[in-house]
């Protein structure tokens, strides 16, 4: 054993280092969790989380789990070595310390952690802040420590409660839901799909999620895959037709004086025609990428054209593959462990590190061109799937140019379809995507001319999950909403040229009106999703009732209304109609209930967890029958509305 393995086995009161005291948490929480909103509300649980992973990370637990209480707090508990409790040099329990000052945490050397994804250090200590109790039980030393907290402030001594031959923390804390919080309704979706995340990119780990806050049932999930990421990339395959079995590369890369680097990846072809990337950095999604997806990309590229080109399979000498030709029908996951990451930003979404682009350059294009001569009909079925994704990309340069506009104020180029708004500013406009042309006249009739751009589409778009961009491009409505957007797409995407800082998808409330609603976000997800990052896409809530009784009338949104306007009503000389179309609302109406600002209910899409909706995309939409059919087996019990 190395001085440094010793090092980092002795997690103790030494390992903890303060920076400053604990201020100004709850008065101004966004600062520190984001906002107070649901999105704070979950990352109080990642902080916590992180923690315990952190230990699985230095190989000191191997078990996390997770509960939603029915009283509305939330438990964490692991196995790891236990958060520690001798005196600190401040005079105070260190298990105190790092539960009640910020930037106090083992992660400023790495003497007790070697990577760590929580580097501020500020995270339990902020949860503690936040919540309206705490209590945290530490298994160490062959002892049980208890220490309970209010509101951030220390409510007693640390106590010692008996013995045991356990080690590990558990947190239980309850979210200030009365002074700190606008919310208090934690999604198991959410955090499901978070959890099984960690779970690929820990080998081995085992999470477990509980929800008992139903009085019906207790949900429950176990995830632990020893595949690691070659499951993963499994995983979002499940519905596609793949090439190959998933190829994993791994390796460490001296740094020299910022110590190891650990590079895991695994990639899987498939017959389909989008990319799946996705990075991580010591279990950070990094969404905005950096040098490690860099040297990723510019190996993938280097290698199949070195492969292509030795072994003579371009048709001309000068054939050459872009990177989007050999990224096309590709799954693939990279997973990098360092120990001091520079991310760009406070958000952690990109990685700045230099010298790891190299590293993971030189690392996966050795990887790979051993795995294509030890396996030379895979290599070959993947150089065809790029040769055709090559000919398709140059069909799509061609359809592309139908889609370009000349500028914002040259409305010769928009589609003779849009009625488009006055105001010039994007900030202020909106364009609803309108389903039909009847509904599309009674919006543009019922509109605010000013601010306000009707597109009504005629039919249903291609399904963009089982086409190539060629095809895609050559779809006349998508070109018009590519035209009408004036961001181009793929290689001329250009966020900056939206026309309109609220789309909005406006479908009829039966079935055809989903599936339509669901093709949009399915083509805005694959080929436009900066648009759904930025919160730039909506979906209008037209109403599912109008309930009258005499002279007065009211719209109920869901059943629920529909049950709460009917009990205030009463029963009797009510007249009930069931919306199933837009167009069966008069222009004033749809206006009043589902355009209007100052009345009308929208949902903004929002991308929360890009490995679940990937999958999800590809289960739904894709080729394979399969995956869908036990989608919708196992989901049909929570259907509300289906029109028959």
């Amino acid at each position: 054993m190395t001085e440094n393995d010793k090092q980092n086995k002795n997690y103790d009161a030494d390992s903890i280092k303060v920076l400053k005291g604990l201020e100004h948490v709850r008065k101004r929480p966004s600062m520190y969790i984001g906002s107070t909103s649901q999105t704070g509300l979950h990352h109080m649980v990642w902080e916590v989380v992180d923690n315990s992973i952190d230990e699985a990370q230095s190989g000191f637990c191997k078990r996390i789990e997770i509960s939603l209480h029915a009283d509305g707090s939330v438990s964490v508990d692991d196995d790891g070595r236990g958060i520690p409790v001798g005196m600190h040099e401040t005079g105070k329990p260190a298990l105190e310390v790092v539960m009640t000052t910020l930037h106090a945490g083992g992660k400023f050397d790495n003497a007790a952690y070697k990577t760590s994804g929580g580097l501020h250090g500020v995270g339990v200590s902020v949860v503690n802040a936040l919540s309206e109790w705490l209590k945290v039980e530490v298994h160490k030393d062959g002892y049980i420590y208890f220490q309970e907290y209010r509101r951030g402030k220390t409510l007693a001594e640390q106590k010692k409660m008996g013995k045991t031959d356990l080690t590990g923390t558990k947190i239980r804390f309850m979210p200030d839901y009365e002074e700190i919080f606008e919310t208090s309704e934690l999604k198991y979706e959410t955090l499901s799909a978070r959890l099984r995340e960690l779970a690929y990119l820990n080998n081995g780990l085992e999470i477990f999620i509980n929800d008992e806050r139903s009085e019906k049932e207790i949900k429950k999930e176990e995830f632990c895959f020893e595949g690691g990421l070659n499951s993963f990339v499994s995983y979002i395959n499940e519905a596609n037709h793949t090439l190959h079995d998933p190829v994993r590369i791994t390796g460490e890369i001296e740094l020299g004086d910022e110590g190891i680097l650990l590079i895991d990846v695994a990639l899987q072809y498939n017959k389909a025609f989008k990319e799946d990337i996705f990075s991580f950095v010591n279990n950070i999604n990094t969404i905005d990428g950096g040098t490690h997806l860099s040297g990723l990309k510019s190996a993938l590229t280097r290698t199949l054209n070195d492969y292509a080109s030795t072994n003579k399979m371009f048709t001309n000498k000068d054939d050459t593959f872009s990177g989007s030709d050999v990224r096309e029908g590709l799954v693939i996951v990279i997973s990098v462990k360092i120990p001091d990451p520079q991310f760009e930003g406070q958000t952690k979404t990109r990685l700045g590190n230099r010298n790891v682009q190299g590293a993971v350059l030189s690392l996966v294009n050795r990887g790979l061109a051993e795995f294509f001569e030890e396996n030379p009909s895979i290599a070959r079925k993947v150089v065809q799937k790029c040769i055709l994704n090559n000919r398709s990309r140059q069909a799509a340069k061609k359809a592309r140019e139908l889609t370009r506009r000349k500028s914002a104020l040259e409305t010769a180029a928009l589609p003779g379809k849009l009625a488009d708004c006055t105001v010039n500013e994007p900030e202020e406009a909106e364009l609803f995507i309108v389903e039909g042309n009847s509904a599309g006249g009674s919006a543009k009739q019922g509109r605010n001319r000013f601010f306000q751009a009707i597109l009504p589409l005629r039919g249903k778009i291609i399904n963009v999950e089982k086409a190539q961009l060629g095809k895609v491009l050559n779809n006349n409505e998508i070109r018009t909403i590519i035209t009408a957007a004036g961001t181009g797409i793929e290689e001329d995407f250009d966020i900056d040229s939206l026309r309109y800082h609220k789309i909005i998808i406006m479908t009829d409330a039966d079935v055809d009106g989903s599936h339509i609603r669901t093709l949009l976000l399915t083509f805005f997800y694959r080929h436009m999703i900066e648009l759904i990052e930025k919160g730039y896409i909506y979906i209008a809530q037209p109403p599912l009732y109008l309930i009258k009784k005499g002279k007065t009338k009211r719209y109920a949104y869901n059943e629920k209304e529909r049950k709460e306007i009917i009990k205030e009503f009463g029963d009797k000389g009510l007249v009930i109609q069931r919306y199933k179309g837009l167009g069966e609302m008069n222009p004033d109406q749809l206006w009043a209930t589902t355009m209007d600002p100052e009345t009308r209910l929208l949902l903004k899409v929002r991308l929360e967890n890009t490995m679940e909706a990937s999958h999800i995309f590809s289960v739904l939409m894709g080729d394979d029958v399969e995956p869908r059919r036990e989608f919708i087996q196992l989901h049909a019990a929570e259907v509300r509305n289906l029109d028959v």
